[in-house]
């Protein structure tokens, strides 16, 4: 039983939208590579900037498929329709691509990177 609840879990979360907060920078270079800008706020970063010389903006590089799957973060398409572009573009070297994409996600969310889009029914 336990495995058909976590089943339904999985599924409701790839029918998720997500879509990048506004306030996040982001570029993406001519070979298609996605660097996102995050800007470290806060009394700690503020306090680690001036005593420990740590930047004001870090910049985290994404790999060749989270830069793939960056701009389709558009706040109208869910995972599962970004899962079928990356299946497209990549093939078998995703699979399994909902779970990497599900995992993939959720660090996303983790992070701040992504919100998510409340769907009316």
């Amino acid at each position: 039983m336990g495995s058909l609840n976590k089943k339904k879990k999985d599924e409701n979360y790839l029918e998720k939208i997500p879509r990048r907060p506004e306030a996040l920078k982001w570029t993406q270079e001519d070979d298609g590579m996605v660097t996102l800008q995050v800007e470290n706020k806060g009394l700690f970063n503020k306090a680690a900037q001036k005593l420990l010389k740590k930047p004001a903006i870090s910049y985290i590089h994404l790999d060749e498929i989270g830069s793939f799957v960056w701009p389709l973060i558009d706040g109208e398409k869910s995972i599962i329709d970004i899962g079928v572009s990356v299946e497209e573009h990549f093939g078998e070297k995703v699979k399994p691509t909902y779970e990497r994409l599900a995992k993939y996600f959720q660090m996303l969310d983790n992070c701040g990177f992504v919100e998510w889009v409340n769907k009316l029914n």
